[in-house]
């Protein structure tokens, strides 16, 4: 009897190189941060970032947190925190940057670019999401020149809508959101403004965060 060779269609190979691609830029981020995170001083590692109660290195030990604990010690973790999610982050968080040093809290991230970590929700553009935010949290924070590539901000803002802005409490669920510097809207709804704005300053805004400083 002859064999049936199974033959992949044109949009699953196009769907597995768009993850390819989306895995390179995941790890370039990452890479990049990690540079950046290695050219601090003592005192910038202490210094608040933008995350309400969390210095630099707490939001450092938070980005690789996903790396260093296996799912039975997240969960673990969590069950420790009674369940509630954002309780066992900022605990974790504050832990880890009280035992880890700098040192190791860079190799954490470097170490692990290419680890294929997405949060609970999002997938691998909600992973890029998550290392552009944090890496904004500092780098503004510390009024670094750092800009995030056009194509990361992108691929980031293609992930907002009207359901992510009321969970990250932007305030701007009603608004629209235009980028006046790459091709990117968001229509509003109701009566709300426009909120027109480079798309960095945007992707803080739409994850809860303040205007850049």
């Amino acid at each position: 009897m002859a064999t049936r060779t199974r033959t992949e269609g044109p949009d699953a190979g196009e769907a597995r190189a768009a993850k390819a691609r989306l895995r390179a830029v995941i790890a370039a981020e990452r890479r990049e941060l990690a540079d950046v995170l290695g050219g601090l001083s003592a005192d910038q590692w202490d210094a608040p970032s933008l995350c309400a109660g969390w210095r630099v290195r707490e939001v450092a030990a938070h980005m690789s947190m996903g790396f260093r604990l296996t799912l039975p010690r997240t969960l673990g973790e969590l069950a420790r925190s009674g369940g509630r999610l954002h309780r066992m982050t900022d605990r974790v968080a504050r832990r880890d940057a009280a035992a880890m040093t700098p040192d190791a809290l860079v190799a954490a991230l470097r170490e692990n670019a290419t680890h294929p970590w997405t949060p609970p929700v999002g997938g691998l553009a909600a992973a890029l999401g998550h290392d552009v935010v944090h890496g904004l949290d500092i780098t503004v924070a510390l009024a670094l020149d750092r800009r995030v590539p056009a194509e990361r901000l992108r691929l980031v803002l293609g992930g907002v809508d009207r359901r992510s802005l009321r969970f990250f409490r932007s305030g701007l669920e009603h608004h629209a959101l235009r980028a006046t510097d790459l091709d990117w809207t968001l229509d509003g709804s109701g009566s709300a403004g426009a909120l027109e704005a480079p798309a960095q300053e945007l992707v803080l805004r739409a994850f809860g965060r303040g205007p850049s400083r």
